[in-house]
């Protein structure tokens, strides 16, 4: 029988579904633990000898309550929005990009696409804020035999593809992109609940929809603006430490960079304890709707797992609102952005691997995917000693 002790923050003033959600998530199941590392201690092998496998193994069995999680289905989650704090120049490609990426991504020609293509996942795309409208039936069928241009190959404008070959749309847009928070708060509290809320109702149906496993994916930029002032403000460190050069800036574009948030921060005053008032003034759309995938797959017992930088300042959130939801989290890797490792400190979550990956996108989610069937195929395909006739250690 599971433990369903429920530890949260206090989150007075929350209500509906984003309350309901919190005051749901248990902690994870310690005997599905403890069985799974029974099973793995029996199986032809020295014991631990799987190293970061085994550990993997337990953690989705006492996510899920099983040894025989079903992770057969399994799908990437790209949350994408804009962001306003682009108009004072934070970043090295406009905001169109947003938009453009998002048509991309639905034709298959992005890093995602191809990466979890490899897992076997599924690509769902969201639009929690982008600040244009996305119309894909239309776009596909204006563009189905139109020659791409030069600035179209460069920004990844996707042509002569068909947008259900690669991946579904969710139009769950809460506005058109973010206010620009070097000039006040970044969303309303009413916005951040509907980021959230978005996020947890996708996550929700997709898990009854059968999908086992569900990765975090980002698209938006700017999005490494607002990422580090989350850092900054949720881990207590300077700006400094947990900024980088983003999609390209030089040391100029950086340091203008660090001073906008430092400005940002000083300005809205988030409280690093609240994690929707972090949210509501330096956060972003796409940001709340990770936090939002998080605390529902943890609603739901499903292991999420998470990807870079701007999906740890998701997680970020969704841990301030409910500490139980960390031990849902797989940490796929550890991204180059200088501040993401001081995130997966603050979160207590060691990442699978470290290939200096900074793509986002969901691509490292991928790869972890990927691991995470390993290790449970692993647990369940080995023969025990008993099974395969070899003799056990010496007493």
């Amino acid at each position: 029988m599971a433990n369903t002790k429920r530890i949260g923050n206090d989150n007075s003033g929350i209500s509906g579904l984003l309350s309901n959600t919190i005051a749901g998530i248990t902690e994870t199941d310690r005997q599905a633990w403890q069985k799974a590392q029974d099973r793995l201690n029996s199986l032809t092998k020295p014991p631990g000898s799987l190293g970061r496998l085994e550990e993997l193994a337990k953690q989705i069995s006492s996510i899920t309550g099983t040894l025989k999680p079903d992770l057969s289905k399994k799908l990437i989650i790209v949350m994408a929005a804009d962001h306003g704090v682009v108009d004072e120049g934070v970043s090295a490609y406009p905001k169109e990009v947003t938009p453009q990426m998002v048509y991309n991504f639905l034709a298959g020609g992005a890093g995602i696409n191809v990466l979890a293509k490899h897992a076997g996942a599924d690509v769902v795309v969201v639009d929690a804020g982008v600040a244009s409208d996305l119309d894909p039936v239309s776009f596909f069928s204006e563009n189905k035999n139109k020659k791409p241009s030069v600035s179209e190959k460069i920004t990844g404008r996707p042509t002569k593809k068909d947008i259900s070959s690669a991946g579904s749309f969710i139009n769950a847009k809460v506005a058109y992109g973010t206010s620009n928070i070097a000039k006040g708060a970044a969303m309303t509290k009413e916005q951040a609940c509907a980021a959230i809320e978005a996020g947890i109702s996708i996550a929700q149906n997709m898990v009854q929809k059968g999908y086992g496993i569900i990765g975090t994916g980002d698209m938006g930029i700017g999005n490494t603006t607002a990422s580090s002032a989350i850092a900054a403000c949720v881990c207590k460190t300077g700006v400094a430490h947990v900024t980088g050069y983003g999609t390209g800036l030089d040391d100029s574009g950086l340091a203008k960079k660090i001073e906008v948030i430092e400005k940002a921060l000083s300005l809205n005053k988030p409280d690093p304890s609240d994690g929707l008032d972090v949210l509501i003034k330096v956060g972003g759309f796409e940001i709340g709707g990770i936090a939002g995938i998080i605390l529902g797959c943890a609603k739901t017992k499903t292991p999420v797992v998470i990807d870079g930088f701007i999906s740890g300042a998701g997680a970020l959130i969704a841990e301030l609102l409910c500490p139980a939801c960390r031990d849902y989290m797989i940490a796929s890797h550890s991204s180059v952005e200088k501040g993401h490792k001081i995130m997966l400190e603050k979160l207590k979550l060691k990442p699978l691997f470290n290939f200096d990956l900074r793509l986002g996108e969901g691509t490292g989610a991928a790869l972890g995917i990927s691991i995470a069937d390993a290790a449970i195929k692993v647990m369940n395909g080995m023969a025990t000693f008993g099974e395969a006739g070899v003799s056990e250690k010496n007493e």
